[in-house]
């Protein structure tokens, strides 16, 4: 079914840190109002890399997590800088968080956070033809590069030091692409 976007009445806005939060006066069609927040990122969004050392293989990196204070296997990821295509920026990100560059960078489609109230989006990339090439980040340590087989997704998401949502989610998109292009194994 499709439905027509409800009717907004008006916008309040105030400051929340790196985020806008806006509510929203929105009336629906069959004339319910209600009142929704969203937050608005200031940036210009992410991306996650998925960084493939061969058709099998992906990069995955060990990095502190605040939010669960601990350390935390996942795939490369950033904010995309002011100007910087999602190719560019992940590009960069790779270089700074694992000490690839990737002459083939191919931005498969957008994820989203928690798409009922938070705009955020970030570029799923995948990465291939790695060479070695580091750039200095903002990360206070060096990360650990972990090499995982595609193959073996199902041992990965079992792992307790392997939670994040985009991180789990790239990865099975990744491998089902690659499953679909001629002569690419996965």
């Amino acid at each position: 079914m499709t439905r027509r976007l409800p009717t907004i009445h008006g916008i309040t806005e105030h400051d929340a840190g790196p985020w806008r939060m806006e509510r929203l006066d929105l009336e629906f069609d069959n004339g319910e109002r209600r009142r929704y927040e969203r937050l608005h990122g200031r940036g210009h969004g992410a991306v996650i890399v998925v960084p493939m050392l061969d058709d099998a293989t992906a990069l995955l990196v060990r990095e502190y997590a605040a939010g669960v204070h601990r350390y935390e296997l996942g795939l490369v990821k950033g904010r995309i800088d002011a100007g910087e295509t999602p190719e560019q920026a992940a590009d960069r990100e790779l270089k700074e968080e694992a000490g690839y560059g990737a002459r083939s960078l191919v931005v498969l489609r957008a994820l989203t956070l928690a798409p009922t109230y938070m705009s955020h989006q970030t570029h799923l990339v995948l990465a291939r033809d790695l060479y070695p090439e580091r750039l200095p980040g903002d990360e206070p340590e060096e990360l650990e590069v972990v090499p995982w087989k595609l193959d073996a997704l199902d041992q990965l998401i079992l792992r307790e030091d392997f939670s994040e949502g985009r991180s789990i989610a790239a990865l099975f998109l990744v491998r089902e692409w690659l499953r679909t292009q001629p002569g690419a194994r996965a």
